[in-house]
């Protein structure tokens, strides 16, 4: 049989096969092995999800195995959803114990408050009382608002009334020395 130029050979016009399935995508290539499996595959997912009986999905696998075509193939699983539909998962909320716990933010006076106090070494004690003060003030603030810091706000109390601890007593012992001298 001879066939005009134009026109592709079809391998089903000399058997005399009509063509099981016509589409755009070239149902008429002829299925591989791979083919065959990934449509078992789908039919296998439509068994597990419920969507074909025993019957059917026997006898659509044995049609399965025996296409010649993609095209076959395609029929055998157009109703079906191309592979296990994904279940939403189950919205579960996290216990409190798994969950990242957000940091307090610092408080700012009580950061001032330390750094007063560190400067208390450099500053001769100048910057005493101001760490005190912002050190009780940080202090309060980080119990009314639950902010961070209070370490950082007791190390300035600390080191600011150890320097004005240090600075009274020297001025007592001044005030005693020229007392006694007098």
């Amino acid at each position: 049989m001879t066939h005009p130029s134009w026109q592709p050979w079809q391998p089903w016009q000399e058997r005399g096969v009509p063509q099981s399935w016509s589409g755009p995508s070239a149902p008429s290539m002829l299925a591989s092995h791979a083919d065959r499996e990934r449509a078992v595959d789908v039919l296998r997912a439509g068994y597990a999800e419920g969507r074909l009986e025993q019957t059917e999905f026997e006898k659509r696998v044995g049609r399965a195995y025996a296409a010649r075509t993609v095209g076959e193939l395609a029929l055998l699983v157009a109703d079906l959803p191309q592979g296990p539909m994904p279940l939403p998962a189950p919205v579960t909320p996290v216990p409190r114990a798994f969950l990242a716990v957000p940091r307090p933010q610092t408080n700012g006076k009580a950061v001032g408050s330390a750094v007063c106090g560190v400067l208390c070494l450099f500053s001769f004690g100048l910057t005493g009382i101001p760490a005190v003060v912002l050190g009780h003030a940080a202090r309060t603030e980080i119990r009314r608002t639950g902010e961070g810091g209070d370490a950082l706000a007791l190390a300035g109390l600390v080191l600011g009334w150890l320097s004005t601890a240090a600075w009274a007593a020297l001025l007592a012992l001044m005030v005693v020395a020229a007392a006694v001298s007098a």
